[in-house]
């Protein structure tokens, strides 16, 4: 593992290709590229988010949800492979339960934001809705396990859910969509 990531610019992907984790080589904007891609990019997101004030319990949470995309990461960049397990997807479905039921029912949308906090939080969900969408993508082209796609439609609804506890933890509230409120303007 530790000479895997000695050599840093090797030059391999100047034409384009990009190496998968079983030695193959593929397009830069193939569609498994782009799912690994979002997935990254959602997991820089939640070490974003990190960085804010939050519970410690929900920081740890968070934490290994980092690694769990991690190896989702892993399972999309090798062909066949499985990292993600009906377990981790379990475990996000009893997140959203227990954070959901701390929280008052909605009567109305919610617009992203409150605290920083909250709207990070927004951020992580809707890229993780992008990873779904590219995962689905790959999906309809190739063959997959449903884990990845069950796992990122539970985290990006836990996302949703954590916005609004993140809001209350900074002593705030979820920020109300207004029907028609620029309508007279």
């Amino acid at each position: 593992m530790g000479n895997r990531l000695s050599k840093i610019a090797t030059r391999t992907g100047d034409d384009g290709t990009t190496g998968l984790g079983d030695g193959s080589r593929t397009r830069k904007d193939a569609l498994r590229v782009q799912a690994m891609g979002d997935v990254d990019e959602l997991n820089s997101q939640l070490g974003v988010l990190l960085c804010e004030d939050m519970p410690a319990a929900l920081r740890d949470e968070l934490i290994t949800i980092q690694h769990d995309l991690f190896d989702l990461g892993g399972e999309l960049c090798i062909p066949g492979f499985t990292m993600i397990k009906d377990t981790q997807v379990i475990r996000l479905d009893m997140l959203l339960a227990k954070y959901n039921a701390t929280l008052p029912p909605l009567s109305e949308f919610i617009l992203p934001g409150g605290s920083r906090a909250a709207a990070l939080a927004h951020v992580c969900r809707t890229v993780c809705r992008r990873a779904e969408r590219s995962i689905v993508a790959l999906g309809n082209e190739e063959t997959l396990h449903a884990q990845p796609r069950q796992y990122v439609n539970r985290l990006s609804d836990l996302m949703f859910v954590l916005a609004r506890v993140l809001n209350r933890f900074a002593g705030g509230s979820d920020v109300l969509w207004e029907k028609g409120r620029n309508a007279s303007q």
